[in-house]
C-alpha cells in the first residue's frame, strides 16, 4: 500500500529568490546549493531526540501566523536556540516571542524575507514509556 514517507520539500514563491536565499544563509546559516535549495538531511534530526516533521493544518482564521499576511510558516528545528537567537540579533533580527519551555522544547518566532512568519524550535526529548 501506498504511503508518505514525509514532507520531500517546501516552496514557495519568493519576491526576490536570490535575496531570499541569502537572508536565510545570513542570519539562520542555511547552506543553499547553486541550484537554489537548501537539503536537510534526517540524519541530523535524527540526532536530537525529540526532533520531527509536523505537518499540521491550520484553521483559516488563526493568529497563529500574525503578524504575517502569508497561509503558511516555516519552522526549522534548531540544535541551541539561544545561540540561533544571538546570531539572528548579531544581524539585526529580534524575535516577536519567546517561548523558552514549552511541553516539547523551546520555541521563538521571527519574520524572515517575503513576509514569512519563521518559528525556531529546539526539541525536548520526549518522554518513555507510558
Amino acid at each position: 500500500m501506498a504511503k508518505v514517507l514525509g514532507i520531500g520539500g517546501l516552496f514557495y514563491k519568493a519576491i526576490d529568490p536570490a535575496a531570499s536565499a541569502a537572508w536565510y544563509k545570513d542570519v539562520l546559516g542555511v547552506a543553499f546549493y547553486d541550484w537554489g535549495g537548501a537539503v536537510f538531511t534526517p540524519d541530523a534530526a535524527a540526532a536530537h531526540p525529540g526532533s520531527g516533521t509536523v505537518f499540521s493544518p491550520f484553521k483559516a482564521d488563526t493568529s497563529y501566523f500574525a503578524p504575517s499576511t502569508r497561509e503558511f510558516m516555516i519552522n526549522f528545528m534548531v540544535d541551541d536556540l539561544d545561540a540561533m537567537l544571538a546570531r539572528c540579533k548579531q544581524r539585526g533580527v529580534e524575535p516577536l516571542m519567546v517561548l523558552p519551555d514549552e511541553a516539547n522544547g523551546s520555541f521563538a518566532h521571527i519574520m524572515g524575507p517575503d513576509g514569512v512568519k519563521i518559528e525556531l524550535w529546539q526539541p525536548k526529548p520526549m518522554p518513555t514509556g507510558a
